[in-house]
């Protein structure tokens, strides 16, 4: 398979991933913070966005998996590790916090850099920080 061909396809769901964030105002921190605010100003607009999100995976999936293989790949990678370690835990605690504290997970905070404000570039500053500080400690493990 082409590795252009690759390329060209996950910058094309990269888009409209990006792009179905935007209408669902997912880039907006405000819209997290208040779903996270149960007992104030409380928003379950992100939990239809993740409803939505969900419907979709559990149709399409069972789909993708009947052709045998990926169409721009030559074999599914799928996850091999089955169990749920520190690691995992520790991780999923560390995202939540972030979340909850920034309103922002990946995705929306990659596609809130179009705004090119203060905020997000510091933002996306501590991200890539706390990448790099991460993966050195794992290397270390």
């Amino acid at each position: 398979m082409s590795n252009q061909k690759q390329m060209a396809t996950a910058l094309l769901a990269g888009i409209v991933f990006g792009f179905g964030l935007s209408v669902a105002q997912m880039i907006d921190p405000a819209k997290v913070v208040n779903f996270l605010d149960v007992f104030g100003t409380w928003d379950p607009s992100l939990a239809f966005v993740m409803g939505g999100g969900l419907l979709v995976n559990a149709i399409a999936t069972p789909w993708i998996f009947k052709r045998g293989k990926p169409i721009v790949a030559d074999l599914f990678h799928l996850p091999t590790k089955k169990t749920i370690d520190k690691r995992i835990v520790f991780g999923g605690v560390l995202f939540g916090i972030g979340w909850g504290l920034a309103g922002y997970c990946p995705g929306p905070m990659l596609t809130s850099l179009s705004f090119f404000n203060a905020d997000i570039l510091t933002i996306v500053f501590a991200y890539l920080v706390g990448t790099w500080v991460t993966k050195q400690v794992l290397a270390r493990m």
